[in-house]
């Protein structure tokens, strides 16, 4: 009788929450919370939520799942005083749940709310499990997104494909990229780094989507598959006898061919892509298609022939579907844009924080915006996932607000975000997650005031204090700066005397002032002691401090360079030392935070594996891409390599101190070198015949080479361990930073 009435509870329990997914979600954030909330779906042409009270239960309604799970997220955020974060996605929900003592209505327009860029399952979410990708889906629903990008698993369509067409298992595993790198295969950048992929990771991935695509569709959202833009290999003109344009090479790394659209095959190939497409994952309303990817015009390429091909063979797959593409540089061309008609295509507007093309004051502005196509208003925020407070409060908000002005808002549709990299910057995401809801303008200012008080659940005016500070700095990157992504720490840049950037493509320029991000972490850390034991503060507290750090390093920086260009020795002994002792400390205070230990991603890694080999497969592709991102030729020759630099415990001592040392080391060689006289030189006259503007240029300071990659490359080959558990507590390591960094600075 026992296991018969269990057996009729777990059956009610699964009906239950197959009937509400959003209950679910309510029970992983705290067991028992679905009961304390009453939600209710309405059916209404207009996206919105509801908040109400129905006596000790607080009720929200909405028009779709992923709405009400919105309306939960804001009643907890705005109400409860609970925000759940990339940090966090788990709270203590009081017995008694405060009330809603006024029903409260959000509405949208835009009913279209997109996740994730190609990157950001490459930079972030590579080895991620099914548990990590359930935490994300609920937070994707809490923050109102109804149309993610879903290409796990495209690697497993694209394997059978090949084999249908001949190619053997070794050709395939030289097509197809490794884990940390199949965005860039994905959109037509490079072939085969990384890999080859065994069996079991296929076997993973193919999953893993089904798992993924699954909970997204049970909470109603739209997912965006992989559709097929016409890539195929490189060598595809010899192996299948197809008319191809040769992409030539992408920062070093060969590029797939592009199928000409004319070829008779064409539709053939898709047809096979789109069958096995919908074989292993199902059918999609969208399919995300990039053709032509960061290159150049092909004057072999009929793009609008192109753009009419593409559409033809994914709306045999789906005659309803829509193309989304992204905006990004040259894509997508007006000539594709010419030939579709509206409804075809909905952009990605990647950058429109920064650099919009729809219409907005941009150096990458189009006159005529997507010719009237339909688009979406998207945050990008973050490049290469590199760790560094960094925002456009004004410019996000104000752009905002103009692309819903008469002028352009005929032809918008929605929002998203495009970043390259998650987990990182949660501020800004909240922002950008709520400025579909709101009715009235808001200025960060006043946004900042209920946020703070929403994320730690306790009001402190020196945390406002501090939140303002960035707020006005380092979170104001202004109008007319175009760098991409967070102010990159010094600690991660290649040594020389004259370091800047850490990657080859920030475009960053500095817009802040280094005391603003010290005095915000001086009052954090002032206050830290109430918040012992609040997981948002404590986090919080680390990435600001961690900033203040970096800050103050650049700054050291340049007075070690001005110790060596004016040969004071003694100075650059103390500075040089200095600069180390932070980047130390630096190491040492992420190590309290699971979220910057480099051992929380190589741990990732090397769980996905079956065998010791692949394990160490997939660490070494982690640790690459972190580091050297390619060979030789593509680190330094193509520029890739720190574009996916981190401020992480373990590479900072292990990897970048080592850059450090053996620089600063080199240089106080060179001034030992000058200051000692050469016996078997004078009187020779070896210079006698130099001309005055040589001898001048030889007593300059001047840069000393270094085989960086010589030395970069080894980390990346070996497999020694690195914990993601977290070390002391964040605190007290806070403390301490700020100790020695007022120590240091208090000397200069």
């Amino acid at each position: 009788m026992q296991k018969i009435l269990s057996f009729f509870l777990t059956l009610m329990t699964t009906v239950v929450s197959l009937a509400n997914p959003v209950d679910d979600i309510l029970e992983r954030i705290d067991a028992g919370a679905s009961h304390k909330f009453k939600t209710q779906l309405v059916r209404s042409d207009r996206d919105f939520f509801e908040l109400d009270q129905s006596g000790c239960r607080v009720v929200v309604r909405g028009n779709t799942w992923v709405n009400i799970a919105t309306g939960i997220n804001w009643y907890l955020k705005y109400h409860a005083g609970i925000h759940l974060s990339w940090n966090s996605m788990k709270a203590d929900l009081p017995e008694t749940l405060p009330p809603v003592v006024k029903p409260e209505r959000h509405e949208t327009d835009l009913t279209l709310r997109y996740d994730f860029n190609y990157c950001t399952f490459s930079y972030s979410m590579a080895f991620w499990d099914w548990a990590r990708w359930q935490q994300e889906i609920d937070w994707m629903a809490l923050h109102g997104v109804n149309m993610p990008l879903a290409i796990v698993g495209e690697e497993c369509v694209w394997r059978n494909l090949l084999l249908k067409l001949g190619y053997s298992e070794d050709e395939v595993g030289r097509f197809i990229a490794g884990p940390g790198f199949l965005a860039w295969w994905e959109m037509n950048n490079l072939e085969g780094w990384g890999g080859p992929l065994p069996q079991s990771w296929y076997e993973r991935q193919e999953k893993l989507q089904r798992q993924i695509l699954g909970r997204m569709r049970q909470l109603g959202m739209r997912p965006v598959l992989p559709g097929y833009s016409g890539m195929v290999p490189h060598d595809a003109r010899e192996k299948l006898g197809i008319n191809v344009a040769d992409a030539g090479l992408w920062n070093g790394f060969q590029r797939p061919a592009n199928l000409l659209p004319t070829d008779p095959r064409f539709d053939e190939i898709a047809g096979l892509y789109y069958d096995e497409l919908t074989r292993l994952f199902g059918k999609a309303d969208y399919y995300s298609m990039d053709p032509f990817h960061e290159s150049g015009d092909d004057s072999n390429i009929n793009y609008a022939e192109a753009a009419r091909a593409l559409l033809r063979t994914m709306r045999k797959a789906n005659p309803k579907a829509v193309w989304v593409v992204q905006g990004w540089t040259e894509n997508p061309r007006p000539q594709m844009l010419h030939a579709l008609d509206e409804g075809d295509i909905i952009v990605l507007d990647l950058f429109s924080e920064c650099r919009p093309m729809w219409g907005a004051p941009s150096v990458w502005r189009r006159e005529n915006g997507y010719e009237g196509h339909q688009w979406l208003f998207c945050l990008l925020e973050n490049f290469g996932a590199n760790v560094g407070l960094h925002g456009r409060m004004d410019q996000l908000i104000d752009n905002f607000q103009l692309a819903q002005s008469p002028r352009f808002c005929h032809d918008l549709k929605g929002t998203g975000f495009t970043m390259e990299g998650s987990e990182n910057n949660p501020v800004m995401f909240e922002l950008m997650s709520e400025l579909p809801w709101r009715k009235e303008q808001v200025t960060k200012e006043q946004w900042l005031e209920e946020y703070v008080k929403a994320r730690y659940g306790i009001d402190n005016p020196t945390v406002h204090q501090a939140w303002q500070i960035l707020a006005g700095s380092i979170y104001n990157c202004p109008l007319g700066n175009n760098q991409q992504g967070p102010h990159e720490s010094i600690f991660c840049g290649r040594p020389s005397l004259n370091t800047f950037q850490a990657s080859s493509w920030s475009k960053m320029r500095n817009y802040y002032d280094p005391e603003s991000t010290l005095e915000a972490a001086r009052l954090m850390v002032s206050v830290a002691d109430l918040y012992k034991g609040n997981n948002n503060f404590e986090y919080d507290l680390v990435d600001i401090t961690r900033q203040a750090i970096a800050d103050q390093a650049r700054v050291l920086y340049h007075r070690v360079i001005a110790d060596y260009k004016s040969f004071s020795r003694k100075a650059f002994e103390t500075d040089s030392q200095h600069f180390l002792d932070l980047l130390m400390m630096q190491d040492e205070l992420l190590g309290t935070r699971k979220e910057f230990r480099v051992g929380n991603r190589l741990q990732q890694a090397r769980k996905c594996g079956t065998t010791a080999q692949e394990s160490d497969l997939y660490e070494w592709n982690a640790r690459v891409q972190i580091t050297t991102w390619g060979n030789r030729y593509c680190a330094d020759t193509g520029g890739l390599r720190d574009y996916a630099h981190k401020e992480w415990q373990g590479l900072l001592a292990d990897f970048y101190a080592k850059r450090w040392e053996t620089y600063f080391q080199l240089l106080a060689n060179e001034m030992d070198a000058i200051s000692r006289p050469m016996p078997e030189m004078l009187g020779s006259g070896q210079y006698s015949n130099k001309t005055s503007d040589e001898l001048f240029r030889m007593a300059l300071p001047h840069e000393i080479g270094v085989d960086w990659y010589a030395i970069e490359e080894p980390w990346t080959l070996q497999h020694n361990h690195y914990d993601a558990t977290p070390v002391g507590d964040p605190i007290d390591k806070a403390h301490k930073a700020m100790r020695l960094l007022t120590e240091i600075t208090q000397t200069q």
